[in-house]
């Protein structure tokens, strides 16, 4: 009998470390989808990622500490400023990089610098101190399930990254500049050669690249807690494991990519908790040791 209840005991915890990883794969993968739609459109290294989440995170702190607007209205403040933004940054810079002999390390090099321009801004604005968004679910009783205290955050911020991850595949599958998007990342010369006005597909793209990492960011301080200045480089790296996990270029490689993460995170959470720090890089080393292009690669287009 003592047998029995030990090895349903670690049922239960094994069975909670896979649906919590779940919840925050979810999460990740909408985190890490813009990362993979600029790479795939326009094979631009988006290294100021994390920044964008972060800049995200802290539209629903103005918002809440102001006390004018529900902090959930920065997911409203988010379409508008970071949609807006992404159409004023990709007409000087994006015809520029993707009719260029490198893009990929053009890209890099300037989203590098545009990193630290919005890392500085930030901390010149909040400092450096962490600070917390006040969603009243945080103050919600955990959801119980077979014993198993889930926290409402997660589930929370899992279901809103579900109903935008699933926007984002209707207008990619289901809209006639979705098909157009798709076309470009099968091949850009041929798309422009067919018709296709590539530069306005991109900056649609771009900004809707930054909008979903933006909107990851108001969702974040229901994940991974308190927001600071500095977050952006440990949210990059982690949108990097995810979408090369999946397969960079193929975005919805980014939802494999994530829940894979996440599962595997809350699974060093759980039984090596020490480690699990190392879990994006020990997956990357994996996967580009394994399977280079990504368990998706096939759907990656030629270079």
């Amino acid at each position: 009998m003592q047998t029995f209840r030990v090895e349903g005991r670690l049922l239960r915890i094994l069975f909670y470390a896979i649906i919590s990883g779940m919840l925050f794969g979810l999460f990740f993968a909408l985190m890490s989808l813009g990362l993979n739609l600029l790479f795939g459109v326009m094979r631009m290294v988006n290294l100021a990622h994390g920044d964008f989440v972060m800049v995200g995170a802290f539209i629903a702190y103005v918002a809440y500490t102001h006390g004018i607007l529900s902090p959930w209205l920065g997911l409203a403040l988010v379409i508008v400023i970071l949609g807006g933004l992404g159409f004023v940054l990709y007409f000087p810079i994006g015809p520029r990089l993707t009719g260029s002999y490198d893009p990929e390390m053009l890209s890099l090099i300037l989203f590098f610098g545009v990193s630290q321009i919005l890392e500085a801004l930030a901390v010149m604005v909040f400092g450096n101190n962490p600070v917390a968004v006040g969603y009243h679910v945080l103050t919600v009783k955990p959801v119980n399930l077979l014993g198993q205290a889930y926290q409402p955050s997660w589930i929370l911020a899992a279901g809103v990254s579900v109903i935008v991850i699933l926007a984002v595949y209707g207008y990619l599958y289901h809209t006639r500049l979705g098909y157009a998007t798709r076309a470009i990342m099968g091949d850009r010369e041929e798309s422009e050669s067919t018709g296709i006005n590539v530069h306005r597909v991109s900056a649609i793209v771009f900004a809707l690249g930054l909008v979903t990492a933006g909107l990851a960011g108001v969702l974040s301080p229901l994940v991974i807690g308190s927001i600071y200045p500095t977050m952006g480089l440990g949210l990059t790296i982690t949108a990097f494991a995810v979408v090369i996990i999946g397969s960079l270029g193929n975005p919805l490689g980014s939802i494999l990519g994530g829940l894979i993460y996440g599962i595997s995170l809350m699974l060093m959470e759980t039984y090596l908790s020490t480690w699990s720090t190392m879990v994006p890089y020990v997956l990357l080393l994996l996967i580009l040791l394994l399977r280079p292009t990504g368990l998706l690669g096939k759907g990656v287009r030629r270079a």
